[in-house]
């Protein structure tokens, strides 16, 4: 999701950006005029999370999953590595590595369908290991980590697609955070990665050029035309954030939205969420109805009231309500009194 109010400034400067004549999308990625705009939006990206000197960031393109393969190129090095199965996506990352040798699952919750994250202390890797990969936030099954590994002899690689800046974290504590921006950062198709310096020099020699994390860091991003315009909105988004208040104040709405449509589906007996207390989403609400036929007729009254994408994923069915940061709270109540008038017509 994408503010209403960097929506509304990308189309006050769609056709002239700061008296330019030109619209972003139009200007080259090396020009005068562009460079502020990558600049300004690894300026705010910095301040937001707080990225120590020694960590570099990069703009890239082709979404998360192309960090599957980019991972282990650019770490692997011929050694093992081990991940961590806490829902749809990180058990796909997994698989995804399988194309490359040595890969170890270090823990899964597959067996209990996904409905608890595995504990840190169950993981089982070598300290040999190239890295540890694993999702902070599994967005299928609405499965969240709300603390850091306590784990330094290994690095760690985090994908932080769809919670990434809905709070604060201690980015030393990782060697790498990747990210496709279209939940919380800006428009589909940019891949955010913050990577530790040391980590740079891995890459195999067959490496494609725009797929090494050294040669894209060398090149400040721009080995090849970089997604020019979605950095422009994510560089938007990145001073909306800050101007709100920073991540601590994110935080407290996100906090604020999720504790409300969970409160509600808790005391209702018409609704339900099987996921353990302890790792409940805060941007992903997966729910039923306990009649499950009912389950097309709720997606379809509520779009009939303007809420839209409730269905859960195909893989899990359901229902899920995504409350990322763009969401305001109004939105929450709107969606919390359809849930109400629904549960009322239908018992």
């Amino acid at each position: 999701m994408i503010p209403r109010a960097v929506l509304a400034q990308a189309q006050k400067e769609l056709l002239d950006w700061n008296s330019t004549g030109m619209s972003v999308m139009e200007m080259s990625h090396r020009s005068k005029q562009y460079l502020p705009i990558i600049e300004d939006a690894e300026a705010n990206l910095r301040a937001l999370l707080n990225i120590p000197n020694n960590y570099k960031v990069l703009f890239l393109q082709g979404g998360a999953i192309t960090q599957n393969y980019m991972v282990p190129m650019n770490l692997l090095a011929g050694r093992s590595a081990s991940y961590v199965a806490s829902g749809y996506w990180s058990k796909r990352t997994y698989s995804d590595a399988q194309a490359f040798n040595n890969m170890n699952m270090a823990a899964s919750s597959e067996s209990i369908s996904y409905t608890k994250a595995p504990n840190f202390n169950s993981w089982n890797y070598s300290k040999n290991d190239a890295y540890i990969h694993f999702c902070l936030n599994e967005t299928i099954h609405g499965v969240e980590y709300f603390d850091d590994p306590k784990i330094t002899d290994v690095p760690l690689v985090c994908d932080m697609s769809s919670n990434i800046l809905s709070r604060g974290i201690n980015v030393s504590n990782y060697g790498v955070i990747y990210a496709g921006a279209q939940k919380n950062i800006g428009p589909a198709g940019l891949t955010l990665v913050i990577v530790r310096d040391d980590l740079l020099n891995y890459a195999e020699k067959k490496t494609p050029t725009t797929f090494s994390w050294k040669i894209q860091s060398d090149n400040n991003s721009m080995i090849n035309t970089p997604s020019t315009f979605s950095i422009y909105i994510a560089g938007l988004v990145f001073k909306w954030l800050n101007e709100m208040g920073g991540l601590k104040e994110v935080e407290k709405l996100n906090k604020e939205k999720a504790e409300s449509l969970y409160s509600f589906i808790d005391q209702s007996e018409f609704y339900y969420n099987d996921i353990d207390l302890s790792n409940r989403s805060r941007m992903n609400v997966p729910f039923r109805i306990r009649d499950d036929t009912l389950t097309m007729s709720f997606v379809e009254a509520a779009e009939k009231k303007g809420l839209y994408q409730l269905k859960g994923h195909r893989l899990v069915g359901g229902l899920r309500a995504s409350i990322y940061n763009a969401m305001p709270i109004e939105g929450i109540h709107a969606l919390i009194k359809f849930m109400k008038d629904f549960e009322k017509n239908n018992t």
